[in-house]
């Protein structure tokens, strides 16, 4: 799957139906007095903010290497998540905020079947977009994409506990102000887990022990002696990817038959991993803190 071509669509397919969405809940909303039913739907809409955010990222990410940026541009992913983390971190204060303000002054919503309908209907559009973006996102790796899944299916998590309130609204005056400040607790967790992925990766991560053992098969089928691969270091770019790690040779061999060698690895490792790697040579018997 093209990951360019595949960002982009799931960008514009989110922007229109969640600006559909957005014009529907709003008016539910208005109709019954509803905090939670408004401020699910701009929740809704600020869902197409952030698909925007997902198309943006797509184009700067997809952008070549260049003399400033040798390795690409492919962190822009990362920048776009943490970006649409702090958006849903702002929408959720201020409809925690007026919750808060709604709960102390004792108003109630007045929801009818147009409620209900508007609500039903988010939770089967969104859940659909969650699950497509979620999709997307496995197949070609994108972030900022995974990001905008669980931006619709916060939303549609919102609407479920929305759609739970209407039926209970004329036993509880204060069920809508409590369900806002669910909703906004909701989209607080989701806005933490979206900026802790994005900054993880960022910051670096360690190798999976699955990548690990993937290139020490390679490694044994590369080479007739045990050369012992180890001091993994990966560093991901996204649109490419580094690994470094060491290989032990033996103290005689030639230095050209060690490079011959290592080379071979790399070579082996960029065809079957699609991974640029980097291999530090040293003669067996030496250690290192790290090892």
């Amino acid at each position: 799957m093209d990951k360019k071509k595949a960002g982009y669509l799931e960008g514009l397919i989110s922007i229109v139906v969640n600006t559909g969405l957005f014009i529907l809940k709003l008016w539910a909303g208005i109709v019954s007095g509803s905090i939670a039913l408004t401020a699910d739907a701009w929740h809704t809409l600020s869902d197409s903010f952030s698909s925007i955010i997902v198309i943006i990222g797509v184009k700067l990410s997809s952008k070549k290497p260049d003399r400033e940026h040798p390795f690409g541009h492919g962190r822009w992913e990362q920048i776009a998540a943490i970006f649409i983390g702090f958006l849903l971190g702002i929408i959720a204060y201020d409809f925690f905020k007026n919750s808060i303000i709604e709960f102390k002054n004792e108003e109630s919503a007045n929801f009818g079947a147009l409620a209900i309908i508007a609500t039903i209907a988010s939770i089967v559009i969104k859940e659909g977009l969650a699950q497509y973006a979620f999709s997307i996102g496995r197949k070609t790796g994108n972030l900022s994409v995974k990001a905008d899944g669980w931006h619709h299916r916060t939303d549609a998590l919102s609407s479920v506990v929305v759609l739970i309130g209407i039926f209970f609204t004329n036993r509880f005056w204060w069920i809508d102000s409590v369900l806002g400040i669910i909703i906004a607790l909701m989209l607080f967790y989701a806005a933490f887990e979206i900026i802790k992925d994005a900054i993880t990766k960022l910051l670096g991560e360690k190798p999976s022990e699955e990548l690990i053992e993937r290139v020490k098969q390679i490694v044994r089928i590369s080479s007739d002696s045990d050369i012992a691969p180890h001091h993994f270091h990966i560093h991901n770019y996204i649109s490419s990817q580094e690994l470094t790690f060491h290989i032990k040779v033996d103290n005689n061999s030639p230095v050209s038959a060690a490079h011959e060698l290592a080379t071979k690895i790399e070579s082996r490792i960029f065809e079957e991993l699609n991974i640029n790697a980097t291999i530090h040579i040293e003669p067996k018997g030496v250690t290192h803190v790290n090892d």
